[in-house]
């Protein structure tokens, strides 16, 4: 490939040289005073040599097209594993396709013109200097495309961005230089519990208000574990510059941006282990990725996502224990009023010594800055 484009890089130049040598007699000529007929005449041989290569470039460069699409496709991602993703996918090839029908067809008018009415003796060109049914027609083709495009990507996009089903499975993604963390609703229900970014310290470094008693039973995780078949809310965040949930097999993308909260859902309906059979890959994993760079260490942002079916997920989820579970000394900054409640998710012989007092209590915390609900 390297050596094709350097071989139409020195033809491009040799035929650069050869204009300027000729553009160079012509204005010779014509400050000479040479008459107009002295001054065509010479040029008839290079219009058809600049005609047909015209011609070659149309052909050639379409074959090359071509070459470079079917050659790259072997790149392209395979089907999306989401129905938004299947349809923003059908939307892109629409655009690509039309696009490319008005590329091909305008430029085949622009070379097949250039060598049609290429100079000819006696032959005197027609000067259109206004022609409203033309203009027209070049207005309003594209303007009601264009529209059309406009209307279904606003449709698709408005139903991709509606609110989550009241089912949906709700997962907190928090970005930070330089790696991604998660945190689960609990088996009791499906409720995250409150955060609050003033409550982050050492071990908390999500910010989980213990104020909130559906916080008791979330836990986190280093690895992100979904259902297949069933809607998925990723309730987006970043802690400290701009992020980008990536998610390229699903589709999804978006950005995480420190202090404001974004969300995004979709369906997998595709599990890790049928994408392996699909694509002939059994070291096939889903990604998720980071698409803003954030500093030097953006490129070690990922983490390994699992489509499992509701069995496997449910199984994973009772083997994942809550935060509280694994940080028992937190029990401390309970409310009185919710200790009980809490102490539940505590093991017995835990201590319950409070925990670094570095950081304000919760009770503090809540009372002295809004808590951000992730319900």
């Amino acid at each position: 490939m390297v050596y094709v484009v350097g071989l139409l890089s020195l033809v491009f130049l040799i035929l650069a040289i050869l204009v300027l040598t000729r553009l160079t007699s012509v204005l010779k000529g014509v400050s000479g005073g040479v008459s107009d007929e002295q001054q065509v005449r010479p040029l008839g041989m290079s219009n058809r040599i600049n005609g047909m290569l015209f011609l070659a470039f149309l052909i050639f460069g379409s074959i090359a097209a071509a070459w470079s699409f079917i050659h790259a496709s072997d790149y392209f991602l395979p089907e999306a594993s989401s129905p938004h993703g299947r349809r923003t996918d059908n939307l892109f090839w629409l655009v690509m396709a039309i696009i490319t029908l008005a590329f091909f067809v305008t430029n085949a008018l622009l070379f097949v013109f250039a060598f049609r009415y290429q100079y000819r003796k006696d032959h005197k060109a027609t000067y259109y200097p206004e022609n409203h049914k033309l203009e027209l027609i070049w207005t309003v083709i594209p303007a009601v495309v264009m529209a059309l495009l406009v209307f279904t990507g606003w449709r698709a996009w408005r139903d991709i961005m509606s609110e989550a089903p009241t089912d949906a499975l709700v997962i907190e993604i928090v970005g930070k230089q330089f790696n991604w963390e998660l945190r689960y609703p609990g088996v009791d229900n499906n409720k995250l519990g409150n955060y609050n970014y003033k409550l982050i310290d050492a071990n908390n470094s999500l910010g989980i208000d213990l104020a909130d008693e559906a916080s008791f039973d979330d836990f986190t995780a280093t690895e992100m574990h979904i259902p297949v078949g069933k809607p998925i809310l990723l309730k987006i965040r970043a802690k400290d510059v701009l992020h980008s949930v990536f998610i390229p097999h699903m589709r999804v993308k978006m950005d995480a941006v420190p202090g404001m909260p974004t969300r995004f859902w979709f369906i997998p309906d595709k599990t890790t282990e049928q994408m392996r059979n699909e694509t002939g890959n059994q070291s096939f994993r889903y990604e998720i990725a980071c698409t803003e760079v954030c500093g030097q260490g953006h490129f070690s942002m990922k983490m390994n996502l699992v489509v499992e079916d509701e069995d496997s997920f449910r199984k994973w989820v009772s083997e994942q224990k809550p935060w509280l579970t694994n940080n028992p000394d937190y029990l401390a900054r309970v409310p009185e009023n919710l200790r009980a409640k809490a102490a539940k998710y505590v093991p017995a012989d835990a201590t319950s010594a409070p925990a670094d007092s570095t950081s304000a209590p919760a009770e503090e915390a809540a009372g002295g800055a809004s808590t951000a609900s992730l319900r």
